[in-house]
């Protein structure tokens, strides 16, 4: 993947190179703007050049609880299906499907 994704963050152009696990650089980007854009909010009353930091670091801190969030849930749905797999395979066993 020869693509170079361009972001602006606080009125800056960033550049990066995704490497080639990536399938959708540019809705990568996205999210992460979708997450500065709600982190900023919170910092909508104070002067912002002062909170550059404190607003990635939410942001930062908001896409990992996601991203834990979703280990979690990937996690409980593995189970079910093992547990559901585990299931069918008796019936089959036992002649009952």
């Amino acid at each position: 993947m020869d693509e170079i994704v361009v972001i602006e963050l606080f009125g800056e152009e960033f550049r990066f190179k995704p490497d080639d696990q990536v399938e959708n650089p540019q809705q990568v980007a996205r999210f992460l703007k979708s997450y500065l854009s709600q982190a900023e909010q919170t910092f909508q009353q104070q002067p912002s050049g002062r909170n550059k930091m404190a607003i990635l670091l939410l942001a930062a801190m908001n896409i990992s609880k996601d991203f834990q969030e979703l280990k979690q849930q990937h996690a409980e749905l593995e189970k079910t299906v093992q547990k559901r797999l585990s299931s069918l395979n008796e019936k089959i066993d036992k002649g009952m499907i």
